[in-house]
This record gives structure tokens, sequence and C-alpha cells, in this order.
């Protein structure tokens, strides 16, 4: 392909990877500490996430999912703990009078409206039940508080609130079958998930080898310009070759990229919907085919089977000159992201994503590059400031994280947008992804790769460097985010905010220190002559 359209799509990839996944690292919110619900002896729980297990006539089936309320008991963590109890229908429906049937231990489902939540509670309480299921008059969960005023707070079961559609579905078990009987209880998460291991060595791995990538072709190039300089000079006459094209970011275009990303995450976070997660697809698509090409191009051409084919150009119209290679491998790059976009709800979808995610960043970072410490540390610290406001900041303007908000994919009716690295938590009892964003991956990789060819460039070793340091300092960085992520029970984290000061300030140390040696020297010259 032209490397003039190369760079182009590249570039737009990298920008888009910025607006749209800069955002934390996230589990979902399990426990929720609320500080502004009201709090007093009586109601005071956390609210947290339950498993509402499901019997009818003795058979396993469906589970749903409600949230527990700031009132009554606490809810068992451990299902071995939970107790199947028979469910009952509430007569009246709002529970707002005494139910005028005995519940001798039954779990009670009642609907929303009509009186308080703790008057609910209560009645429910004083007719025997076990515990209160109060379905809401809509899709989404509430939080069940307490009024400022209220004084009847001694209850003694376990309130929950499921969704409407949920309360549907178990009014019909109870009018179509002899027996429903439910389980409750809110598991927790384990302290460690191997989702989070996997992913933290994903992303240090791709920095580790798009970094290598770029210093390696970074020094072909340099040998290949001063080949063709040579060759001039003697008057020999140039033969067509394929150098790679190189963008380099400059100060104003630093600080330009993040503030046109804030424009597009305010485009997403208003814009939306089902039909704009399914443009972003697209765009991801056509980055992940672009990334998978190069890098499989790239791989080949290596090989002494392929090196002919990676070579040898044909001209094709609109795209220019391409390699017989690149048109070989293009088909089976573009069919992987279609299979991939068609399947991409299946549970193993989120393979194909990381395959297309990981091939994009080390196109990117092989082609976009940070020409100096001045302009990543420009790029770094606008980063910093954009990760923060979008995920805590705004919190005060549109009353909830922007960047969370568009991270999950609110409101598209999809789970979360395509432009990030994902695994399942395979040992968490609630599922769902451990997630890193593609802009926590690539924006720190700018500044790791530009150390790497920096420490080439200059002959540095290994231990005298930057780049060893660098590599260490994200990967440090990272691991912070993921504990930071944990000791906040799941809720998301700008992965920017630990990453930053670790990278950016070790670099910027060790440059200090090496400009302060500098200067000890010249005094030393000095003082001898």
């Amino acid at each position: 392909m032209d490397s003039l359209k190369l760079s182009f799509v590249i570039s737009l990839s990298a920008l888009l990877s910025l607006v749209c996944c800069s955002y934390p690292a996230s589990a979902g919110d399990i426990v929720h500490h609320d500080a502004l619900a009201p709090k007093k002896r009586g109601c005071d729980n956390d609210f947290i996430l339950v498993k509402v297990q499901t019997w009818v006539n003795g058979e396993e089936d469906a589970e749903f999912v409600g949230v527990g309320a700031r009132f009554g008991t606490v809810i068992v963590s451990k299902e071995k703990n939970a107790n199947q109890t028979r469910l009952t229908l509430s007569d009246p429906r709002d529970c707002c009078e005494p139910p005028k049937n005995k519940l001798v231990g039954d779990v009670i489902m009642v609907d929303r409206g009509g009186c308080k939540f703790t008057a609910k509670a209560n009645n429910a309480e004083g007719a025997g039940a076990s515990a209160i299921l109060i379905i809401n008059n809509q899709k989404e969960l509430y939080k069940m508080v307490c009024e400022p005023d209220e004084t009847d707070l001694d209850i003694h079961i376990p309130a929950v609130m499921l969704p409407q559609d949920a309360g549907v579905t178990l009014e019909k078990m109870l009018l179509t079958n002899d027996s429903v009987s439910v389980q409750l209880y809110s598991p927790k998460r384990p302290i460690v998930d191997i989702a989070e291991v996997f992913l933290w060595l994903m992303a240090v791995g791709t920095i580790l080898c798009a970094s290598y990538w770029s210093a390696w072709s970074a020094r072909e190039a340099a040998t290949e310009q001063d080949k063709l300089l040579k060759d001039a000079a003697e008057g020999i006459p140039n033969q067509r070759s394929e150098l790679n094209s190189v963008v380099d970011i400059s100060t104003t275009t630093a600080v330009l990229f993040v503030v046109v990303a804030s424009c597009f995450l305010v485009l997403l976070y208003k814009l939306m919907s089902y039909w704009f997660i399914e443009l972003l697809v697209v765009l991801f698509c056509i980055g992940g085919v672009e990334g998978l090409q190069t890098c499989l191009v790239a791989l080949l051409s290596r090989n002494r089977w392929f090196r002919r084919a990676g070579e040898s150009f044909i001209k094709v119209p609109i795209l220019g000159a391409v390699s017989y290679l690149t048109l070989a491998v293009s088909p089976l790059c573009i069919t992987f992201a279609v299979v991939w976009a068609v399947y991409r709800n299946t549970p193993y979808a989120w393979i194909g994503q990381d395959i297309l995610g990981i091939a994009l960043i080390l196109t990117v970072l092989q082609i976009v590059h940070v020409p100096n410490l001045k302009v990543g540390t420009v790029l770094l610290s606008c980063a910093f400031l954009y990760d923060i406001f979008w995920v805590f900041v705004s919190k005060k303007l549109f009353h909830e994280s922007v960047m969370i908000v568009v991270a999950r994919g609110d409101k598209s009716g999809e789970d979360g947008i395509p432009m990030l690295l994902k695994i399942p938590r395979l040992f968490d009892p609630w599922g769902g992804y451990s997630i890193i964003g593609f802009g926590d991956i690539l924006l720190p990789g700018l500044l790791v790769a530009f150390a790497i060819r920096y420490d080439w460039l200059a002959n540095k070793t290994l231990r005298a460097g930057y780049f060893l340091y660098a590599m260490l300092a994200y990967g440090l960085g990272l691991l912070i985010t993921y504990i930071a992520l944990n000791l906040m029970d799941g809720h998301g984290q700008p992965a920017l905010l630990y990453i930053v000061p670790f990278t950016l300030g070790k670099t910027l140390g060790i440059r200090e220190k090496t400009s302060q040696h500098k200067k000890a020297f010249c005094h030393l010259s000095l003082a001898n002559d």
C-alpha cells in the first residue's frame, strides 16, 4: 500500500485508539460505597450485587442479578450457606399493608411503589417472610435507601431489588408451576484473577515487541539511507527501495492529539447507540486489517521462502505500488476481521479482538514516532490530565464518569466498544472481563519505543540506557493500576494516572542523573587543565 495512505490510516487508528480506549481497566462494581446515599443506624449497608438462583419444581432454572438495600440483614457470600426457600407472590402486590397470607419463612416478591421500601420490608417481616424481593418498575436497578426522618429501621430480613424483566419472568414461573424456590447470595470476587495477570503480560509483551521492532526498522532504514547516499556519491544509479514511512509527532500535535481526543470522547458519549457502535466496529476492523497485514508482511518477508514476494511490487490503481506478499495476505486479514465482526458477541470472540488490537498497536508504534523526550513529555503529561479529567472530574459536569460510560458502551445495547484488549475473568463467580484500553498501551509505548531507538543510536548498553528502566517502569505502573483496581472493589481506574508518573518520571530521572554526571565530568576536566 502507498506509504502516505498507510501513514494516514495508521495515524487515524492511533487517534481513534486514544479517543476510545484510554480508559480504566475495569472489572465492574460488585460492592458500591455510595457516600451520597443517606446512612444511619440500621441503614448503613453497602450496595452489593446479589445473585438470585431459581428452582422450578425442584430443578435448577434461571439466575437473576439484583442489588441489595441499604437496610436489612447482610446477604451471605457463599452459595453453600444460602438456603433454598419457597417464593411467594405478595397479596397485596405492593406489600404496603400486611400480607393476607402467612408466609412461614418464604421469600416474598412485591412490586415497587405505593409506600417506602422500609415499610414493605417491615410488613413482609411481620408476616413471617425470610427475605423480600422488590421488583422495579423499570429495566434498570435502583438503590434502595432510607428517608432522613425514618426511625423504624430494625429490619432483620434481607431486601433485594430486581429489574422489571426479572419480575415478569418470576411471575410467570409462579403462575405456571407448582413450586418455585430461590437462593440469595452475593459471592465475593477473588483478590487476584488470573485474567489480570495475562492482561498485564499481554500489554507489557506488546510494548516490548513493538519497541524492538521499531528500533530494528529504524536501524535498517538508516543503513539503507546510508547505502543510497553512498551509491549516489559513487554515481551508481538508484534502484527502487521501499523505505518505511514514519510519522513524527510534534509538540503542537501532541497537545492537539489530546484536545481532539476529548472532543471525540464527548461525541461518543452523546451519540452512543447501537448504530454508533457498529460504526466503531467497522473502523476497528479497517485498522485491524491494516495492522494485521503489516505485521504478517514484516514477519513473512524475513523468511527466505517469502522474501522474493515481499520485494517484488506491482502497481495497483489507487493503492499504488503493492508487494505480491501484501496482495497474498490481504484477503486472509480481511476475512479474519469480517468473521470476528460477525461473531463478535460469541464467548470466544475476545481472542480475535485481541489479535486485531495487538496487530494495530504494533503497527502504530512502528510508524508513529516520538522524535525526542520533550515531545514525549508533553504528550504523556497531556494524556495524564486527560485520563484524570474524563474519569473523575467529568462526574461533576455530566453526573457520571464519561470515560467509564463510553468504555462500557452504555445506551448502545452492545457489550462495550471494540477498541480494547480484554480477557474473561475465568475464576470470578460474577464473570465479566478484565480490560485495558489501547491508549494505555499506545501512549506509554511511544516513549518506550523512543527510548530503545535512542539507546541503539547512542550505542548504549542495556543497563546504561533508558529502555530497560522505561520498560520496567511501565510494567510496575500497570501492576499498581491493577492493585488499585482491586482495592477499589472493581471501580474503574484511569491506568495513565499510575503508568505516566512511573514511566515518564523514571525516564526524566535518568536524563537528569546523566546530565549531572556530564557536568561533573566537565568540571573535572577543567580542573585537570
